[in-house]
């Protein structure tokens, strides 16, 4: 038997004694259909055990324990909320928090997100709290009877007719002054570049909204006299009932503005105060379908048009709604296109029509016409490349890897935070490891953030925050939004990608086939010269193109950011270039020392006298590990790498070096933990210590002495002091 909420079960079985699911299977009468409220109920679990072990392993946040703001429960009201089972907390103008239970509830993401027009973050709770929660956001009968017992008024009410459910006559929508209306706010809306048009009732009438490069903004008030017609204007247009106004609609209408074709797509949904319509616009003029257009770096578009030339295998593209993955998609399959490639697209809906060449196909649930239905027909029809517009269940999954292990290049898009959950999801979807590491190519994790205004953008005078001096050098040009008519006063005009490419290496494949966690997943994809969204974001910034505050709006500072961190040289805040190629001249080392140490002297000629000398770099930072490598290996010293505490006291017995540069601020074990076991053992505690940190403190500098260390060295240091030390200290244990 299968529980409501059977993705949990790889996650919480790891916790449980054996057989207990199976168990729980065979023994479920009675119970209630989620297996983490039985696991609950008959204590074998805690529900602070279950959401730190999801917490964990898809790299989620816990909600916290506040009361949900009131502009969060105006948007997402009793009946959404009681459906998928969400509390709302938190509503900003770009997004949406909601505490779930079910952080993969792809229906419920969509709906709200539709609902509200924003971004939805979902923070994750357990199914009691939602449900209390829920209770005490909007009270049943029951605690409304309990608050007014005891209270006695004389005071008459006197019911008046509501006007909430009242529509307009198809006479009244073909009003010529109802009909310039609507023609005015569609040819407004798409002059400005709006990707969406909202009609909103409100008291005393209805509001446009306009969403530009993703955020909404209120453009003008109708009175209700004339938004009742509009809204059933609006539903002649494509298709809809005007009659029926208690249930969602959905339709499509074309229309020409200065002689430009324009599709768009209506939504009705009812809400309290009548309804409220939506007008997605499809501007295929307006968009173009290449990488270059989505604003990518040079190498980020190298990175995708390389994981195009392959032949079979899948690619996808992931984030939340209305992060750019299906034009992505499309301007991937603009690299592939020509005569001699057959190519097939199941979407829904079809957004853009792709031209010659590539035969789209629309879903059709009603009739049978699922992704999984219409990819197992396509596959019959001989393509080279598959575009699956979304991976929603696991039967799409298994269809859609085994249609990349035939000899299909397949396309698609997943909803996850980053690149390395993407594997994670299709895991919890029934894919065998071992089938995902030979299908998978690569994963690109995307979102869009907004470009200044180059009108009217200015020079940033304000202090950088202190969390971000680290990735900040102090000299770059950072600017602010102003505001002018160009750009509507918002100081922003036009969106661009950013994104976070992992490709497949030997090392990921082989950790994908053991099932290993996203976080060991993205660690070995980083080592490989992966950037996260973060750093694509950063090079944006630091490059002009948008701000700081855009920045920390469309994604989060590293979790390693710590205190320790941050006191680190500004050096290794820039963004890190791809992996350096064999042969790197002597110029590119100079640059790289110029910024990531400060060394502001050129060393000297290599030491002959300890040429060859073995050295073990143990560092985290890769930017600084590489850059000191070049400046040893230029020495003439032999090094060996370590990233971190159990890997450098591994990498000792391994190499035997001569000498160990060892920071302090490492993961795992740390450098006093390493240093403190190096000398507890004879056969590394005559190995020379030079320990690197940038807590240059008296009282930090005598602990690493008394735990026998050999030099102490604070970051930025010069590159002669560092060559004139490893050669004092060299020189000293050969005496």
């Amino acid at each position: 038997m299968q529980f409501t909420d059977e993705w949990l079960i790889p996650t919480i079985e790891p916790l449980l004694p054996p057989d207990t699911i199976a168990s729980l299977r065979q023994d479920r009468v009675g119970a209630s259909g989620a297996v983490w409220d039985i696991l609950v109920a008959r204590k074998l679990l805690t529900d602070a055990q279950i959401l730190e072990s999801i917490a964990a392993r898809f790299r989620l946040k816990i909600a916290p324990e506040v009361a949900p703001d009131a502009s969060a429960r105006e948007v997402v009201n009793e009946q959404l909320a009681r459906r998928f089972n969400v509390l709302p907390l938190h509503l900003t103008d770009s997004y949406l928090e909601v505490a779930t239970s079910n952080p993969f509830d792809i229906d419920a993401e969509k709906m709200l997100a539709f609902a509200t027009g924003r971004e939805v973050r979902m923070l994750l709770a357990s199914p009691s709290a939602i449900r209390r929660g829920i209770e005490a956001a909007f009270p049943s009968e029951d605690e409304v009877s309990k608050l007014l017992g005891g209270l006695e008024s004389d005071a008459e009410v006197q019911q008046l007719e509501d006007d909430a459910d009242e529509g307009a006559s198809a006479d009244e929508a073909s009003h010529a002054p109802i009909i310039r209306l609507v023609d005015m706010m569609l040819a407004d809306g798409i002059s400005s570049r709006a990707s969406d048009i909202h009609v909103e009732p409100v008291e005393g009438g209805m509001v446009v909204r306009y969403r530009i490069d993703g955020v909404l903004r209120q453009v003008m008030k109708i009175p209700r006299t004339a938004g009742l017609p509009l809204i059933s204007r609006i539903k002649i247009m494509s298709g809809l009932d005007i009659a029926d106004r208690r249930r969602p609609q959905d339709g499509r209408a074309r229309v020409a503005v200065n002689g430009e074709p324009v599709d768009l797509r209506i939504s009705t949904l009812p809400a309290s105060g009548g309804e409220k319509v939506v007008i997605r616009v499809l501007n295929a003029k307006a968009t173009v379908l290449t990488l270059e257009s989505l604003g990518m770096l040079e190498d980020e578009r190298t990175t995708i048009q390389s994981l195009l030339s392959n032949k079979e295998g899948i690619l996808l593209v992931t984030g939340p709604t209305g992060s750019g993955k299906t034009t992505t998609l499309y301007s991937a399959l603009r690299l592939v296109q020509n005569e001699g490639v057959n190519i097939v697209t199941v979407e829904d809906p079809v957004e853009y029509k792709l031209g010659e060449n590539i035969v789209q196909v629309q879903v059709q649930e009603k009739a049978g016409l699922t992704f999984a239905a219409a990819l197992r027909s396509i596959l019959r029809q001989d393509p080279d490349v598959v575009l699956v517009g979304e991976i929603r269940d696991g039967e799409t999954a298994q269809v859609a890897v085994q249609a990349s292990l035939t000899g299909h290049l397949v396309l698609s898009t997943l909803h996850t935070n980053d690149a390395a959950n993407a594997v994670t999801r299709l895991v919890d979807m029934g894919i065998e490891g071992y089938k995902l590491a030979s299908a998978l190519r690569g994963v690109v994790a995307q979102r869009l953030m907004r470009r200044l205004c180059p009108e009217c953008r200015e020079k940033a005078t304000d202090e950088v925050p202190e969390r971000l001096r680290r990735y900040i050098p102090r000299t770059a040009p950072l600017f602010r939004a102003i505001g002018c008519a160009e750009c509507a006063m918002t100081g922003y005009r036009g969106r661009f990608a950013i994104v976070e490419v992992l490709t497949m290496s030997p090392d990921i494949e082989r950790l994908i086939g053991d099932g290993a966690a996203a976080d060991r997943i993205a660690e070995s994809a980083r080592e490989g010269g992966m950037r996260s969204l973060w750093w694509s974001g950063l090079r944006h910034v630091l490059s002009g193109e948008t701000t700081v505050e855009e920045l920390l709006r469309v994604t989060d500072v590293p979790a390693e950011d710590t205190p320790a961190k941050r006191a680190a040289p500004p050096a290794s805040a820039t963004p890190a270039p791809p992996p350096a190629a064999a042969g790197r001249t002597h110029s590119s080392v100079d640059a790289d020392l110029g910024t990531g140490f400060e060394l502001i002297d050129e060393p000297d000629a290599p030491g002959v006298a300890h040429t060859g000398a073995k050295i073990l770099l143990v560092e985290d930072e890769e930017q600084l590990r590489r850059v000191m490598r070049d400046l040893l290996e230029r020495e003439g010293y032999i090094v060996a790498e370590a990233r971190d505490g159990v890997q450098a006291l591994d990498q000792v017995d391994r190499h035997a070096p001569d000498l160990i540069m060892l920071d302090l601020n490492l993961p795992g074990l740390d450098g006093y933990t390493v240093l403190e076991q190096l000398r507890s053992r004879n056969a590394t505690a005559r190995i020379p210590v030079i320990v690197l940190t940038a807590k240059g403190d008296e009282d930090n500098e005598v602990r690493v002495f008394e735990l026998g260390a050999d030099d102490f060295l604070t970051k930025p240091f010069r590159a002669r002091a560092l060559s004139a030390r490893l050669q004092a200290v060299l020189a000293r244990r050969r005496s």
